[in-house]
């Protein structure tokens, strides 16, 4: 007997369509456990998908493989043998090293954290939300959600269902937020549904501290068509923005949630290097998606007229707020947080989704740029001029002048070393967040070498690099 021989665990043979007629035992088994009869066709997924690969293409196939058969994980090393037209277009099925082993288990908080994730990437419409489930503010990438920003701004701080038409739920508002997560609605002003998530915030035992509310359209907005030649300019430079960003959201928010899903092996058994490729495209996706909604907004700040809300708001609590939402991305690299405030709060006139906007930019850059098990300093003062001020000071390598000159430019990566890997992102970040200051009647600045720093006398003392957002104090 020859080594192969030996190794032979099952054979099986399948005809021009793909349909199991003859199996041994244990291929017979998993075939039927699946689901599949014989003669019929082969009900195993993963076999399946070879075995169709090998007869359209008349290549042999070899490679590991795995399945679930209900009970157990069942994996081993399958042959695909196209047997040709002469020979009835089917495929010689040959299956080594044959091995079951309990399904692996499942961590559900690991499970839930990924669906949050998919749900985060896939949200055309995000809020955050009182402990009352009352609107704090919201943000949206949607065209069609243009007219509930409208209320939410014009009418602030109301129950988040007193915005929107909820589908099937018939009992007074706001109900307990279970009962909510997963609803389906309607927003004004938009012909698609929505599906309505809410993720508590705060730990897990105890009442939450707040929510966060995502809402995931059923299906992406349309490709809007320019349908004369004078609003054809018009139509080419609001692609990327209105009209590609919806379309391209899902789709990518798909393929990070499938990378995902191979990476963690939650479809079964993978070898190392194939979890790492998984990892690699979940990245990838992860970018495009930050460059999409950079897109998005390089589209809103330009555009002619743009304004933001005059509110009231207070600049520590906005710091604060956007270090808890980067808490987790801190912590896997150590960094933490100091937090340097006045004894009075410093209140400002903005808008305060888009300060927060601001905010997450500049301290997500500090926690990207700083070295491993470093501390970012985030300080709330009133300025020389007179204006409300934050500044958010990393510990990496700092700006130099001539970098400074250029860091608020359109499209401008300086290639700051970044021990967290964020050296690759769209450029647009710093150039959107100084416009959004701008319109706010303020101003964002970078301190560079010779400058006073937070808290000190010594300009020499500054080795990372400080960002300051500066705004008119509400009188």
């Amino acid at each position: 007997m020859n080594r192969q021989q030996s190794l032979l665990a099952a054979r099986g043979l399948t005809d021009d369509r793909d349909r199991l007629l003859t199996a041994d035992d244990p291929l017979a088994e998993l075939h039927e456990s699946c689901g599949g009869s014989l003669p019929g066709t082969l009900a195993v997924p993963e076999l399946l998908d070879l075995v169709r690969q090998g007869r359209k293409m008349g290549l042999r196939i070899a490679r590991e493989f795995s399945a679930f058969d209900g009970a157990e994980m069942v994996s081993g090393f399958v042959r695909i043998h196209p047997l040709g037209e002469e020979r009835g277009g089917g495929c010689e099925v040959l299956v080594e090293n044959w091995q079951r082993a309990p399904q692996p288990e499942v961590n559900s908080h690991d499970l839930a954290d990924k669906i949050d994730a998919i749900d985060r990437a896939s949200a055309e419409v995000t809020a955050r939300l009182d402990p009352r489930q009352k609107m704090q503010f919201l943000t949206s990438t949607a065209a069609d959600a243009a007219e509930l920003q409208d209320a939410v701004a014009a009418a602030p701080s109301k129950a988040w269902t007193e915005y929107v038409e909820l589908r099937g739920v018939a009992h007074q508002q706001p109900l307990h937020w279970r009962l909510l997560d997963g609803a389906n609605c309607t927003i004004p002003g938009s012909a698609r549904d929505w599906r309505v998530r809410l993720i508590p915030l705060g730990p897990a035992s105890g009442a939450p501290r707040g929510f966060e509310l995502l809402m995931v359209a059923d299906e992406p907005l349309g490709v809007l068509d320019a349908t004369d030649d004078a609003e054809e300019e018009t139509a080419h430079s609001r692609l990327i923005g209105s009209a590609l960003t919806p379309v391209l959201r899902q789709p990518i928010a798909r393929i990070i949630a499938n990378a995902e899903t191979i990476r963690t092996r939650l479809a079964g058994p993978l070898r190392a290097e194939y979890s790492e490729y998984a990892g690699n495209i979940a990245s990838a996706g992860q970018h495009l998606s930050g460059m999409l909604d950079d897109l998005a907004d390089l589209e809103v700040v330009e555009a002619d007229g743009f304004t933001t809300a005059k509110e009231k708001v207070d600049l520590a609590d906005a710091a604060k707020r956007a270090a808890g939402i980067l808490g987790v991305r801190a912590h896997d690299r150590g960094i933490s947080f100091e937090f340097s405030n006045p004894e009075k709060p410093v209140v400002a006139i903005g808008e305060f989704r888009r300060v927060l906007q601001i905010l997450i930019n500049l301290i997500g850059n500090a926690v990207a740029y700083s070295p491993e098990n470093s501390t970012v300093t985030v300080t709330t003062r009133i300025a020389d001029n007179g204006a409300g001020q934050v500044s958010v000071l990393d510990q990496g390598a700092g700006v130099d002048p001539d970098q400074a000159l250029r860091i608020f430019e359109k499209f401008e990566r300086l290639g700051r070393d970044s021990d967290g890997g964020n050296d690759s992102g769209s450029g647009l970040g710093l150039y959107i967040s100084r416009r959004l200051a701008l319109v706010m009647d303020g101003d964002l600045e970078v301190a560079v070498p010779g400058d006073a720093v937070s808290g000190s006398d010594d300009a020499g003392a500054n080795t990372g690099a400080e960002f300051r957002l500066t705004l008119p104090l509400s009188s």
